[in-house]
């Protein structure tokens, strides 16, 4: 090798995932999953955490925070083994549970770790079982995960890494007393993990109890990926399904992720675009698990183009390709904007967002923009004919459902429905018609108690007495 090339693979791996010695079968694992250079929120955060230091991140969805926690977890797990569970990571959503589970078993394909991830709407006995293998890693609900800990089916004593993933998005569904109970039965003495992509007061205050002198990251979490290129019609709620049927009919269009306000809507509006020959299906809040696992997997094999969802899907979806998020109904804060739209754009790809507001979301529009810090361009409205209107009209439920909050009698629906336990046109305003492993930590890192663990252990393998 020439000392031009030598320096040119010295600057490659120090750009790389080499530069955090990270073991050698997760630089495997990373390599196979198609990861070459570290996102901003992976470099700016895994070192810190392999120092053992608490970590507070802010950043948008889709940035790749996953990966920033999980490789860290993966490498002290190699180098720390132990019988678990040893890391619990929390999560809103049963999908966002799932998502990040799978990730870490794509990521720790060539290391001996084991997770399992946990969540209400399934059957809790077979989850029990997996318990008593005693995995390293618990992904789960809160829930679920608390309801376990009460029948004495986990065992969280052991705990030295507590992740919160969604932080804002648990609170906002009403976890925050669950996840208050869990934190009680943890050790004090372990490492805090909080990412978030906005940062309301509860979050602010749930951060300064748990997190000690902690690393932050802030990564512009209250605006749009740049890559995402996001408008608005200005349209009465008469012409939205015709206008729906304009935008899913651009060229650029294959996929999209259509939100709906009320899971009704939701269910109806995929049965309407099947109706009309298109390859849509819904996911919402009724659905039981295996329903919303089928309708998560068509989708991402491609079997559907069209996934209709009320905010169950705002956030933990990661499904790479989608063309265009539309946002049939506004969502019902200004921070779940940023999180809907996230749906596309992902790994550093391109995507559109449309909005379609009627003059009764001006609150929201307004308060959306103040978050954001500048206006939402507006997109011309296209010519739609009464022929268009009628065809694609919808019922009258369907109007009923579109009302904010507050504005029907109680049992209108309109509000956010609670999970428990998991659940390129655009720019120029006015212009547009239609949008077609050695650590490197130093010695006064925080200590691990490790149950059975050895720290000299070596290759991440299970003590033999593990059952």
């Amino acid at each position: 090798m020439t000392s031009a090339n030598a320096q040119e693979s010295t600057k490659s791996s120090a750009r790389g995932f080499d530069r955090f010695n990270l073991d050698s079968s997760l630089l495997r694992g990373l390599k196979e999953t198609g990861f070459s250079e570290p996102r901003p929120i992976q470099a700016d955060t895994i070192p810190a955490c392999l120092e053992g230091r608490d970590i507070m991140g802010l950043a948008q969805t889709g940035t790749g925070k996953t990966a920033a926690f999980a490789l860290p977890i993966l490498q002290r797990l190699i180098e720390e083994p132990g019988r678990g569970p040893l890391v619990l990571i929390l999560a809103p959503t049963r999908e966002l549970a799932t998502q990040i589970h799978d990730e870490i078993g794509r990521l720790a394909r060539y290391v001996d770790v084991e997770s399992l991830a946990i969540f209400g709407g399934v059957p809790i006995n077979q989850q029990v079982r997996r318990l008593s293998r005693s995995p390293e890693i618990i992904v789960g609900c809160p829930g679920r995960v608390l309801d376990l800990i009460r029948q004495r089916k986990l065992d969280v004593s052991g705990v030295d890494t507590l992740v919160l993933d969604e932080a804002d998005h648990m609170f906002d569904m009403g976890f925050l007393p669950d996840i208050k109970k869990i934190l009680a039965e943890l050790p004090s003495d372990r490492q805090n993990l909080l990412f978030s992509a906005t940062m309301p007061k509860t979050i602010r205050s749930l951060a300064d109890k748990i997190l000690n002198d902690a690393h932050v990251v802030e990564l512009a979490h209250a605006a749009p990926a740049k890559r995402i290129e996001h408008g608005l019609y200005e349209t009465p709620q008469s012409r939205k399904s015709a206008l729906l049927e304009r935008v899913l009919a651009s060229e650029d269009c294959k996929s999209a992720i259509v939100f709906t306000r009320t899971k009704h809507r939701a269910k109806r509006m995929a049965l309407q675009l099947a109706k009309r020959g298109r390859n849509a299906i819904a996911l919402q809040g009724n659905m039981s698990q295996p329903q919303r696992d089928k309708a998560m997997s068509g989708f991402r094999g491609g079997r559907y183009d069209i996934l209709v969802a009320t905010d169950i899907a705002a956030r933990g979806i990661d499904v790479a390709g989608v063309d265009y998020v539309i946002n049939f109904d506004p969502p019902s804060t200004p921070e779940t904007y940023t999180h809907r739209i996230g749906r596309t754009g992902r790994s550093e790809e391109s995507g559109k967002a449309v909005t379609f507001v009627t003059t009764e979301d001006r609150d929201w529009l307004r308060q959306t923009e103040r978050m954001l810090g500048s206006k939402i361009p507006r997109y011309a409205m296209p010519l739609i004919d009464a022929a268009e209107i009628a065809s694609a009209k919808d019922s009258e439920a369907d109007r009923r459902d579109s009302q904010p909050r507050g504005s029907r009698g109680r049992g209108g629906g309109g509000g956010r429905a609670r999970s428990n336990g998991g659940n390129k046109s655009g720019g120029r305003s006015g212009a547009k018609t239609a949008p077609k492993g050695d650590s490197g930590r130093p010695s006064g890192a925080r200590s691990r108690n490790r149950r059975g663990g050895s720290a000299g252990s070596s290759g991440g393998r299970r003590p033999s007495s593990r059952p």
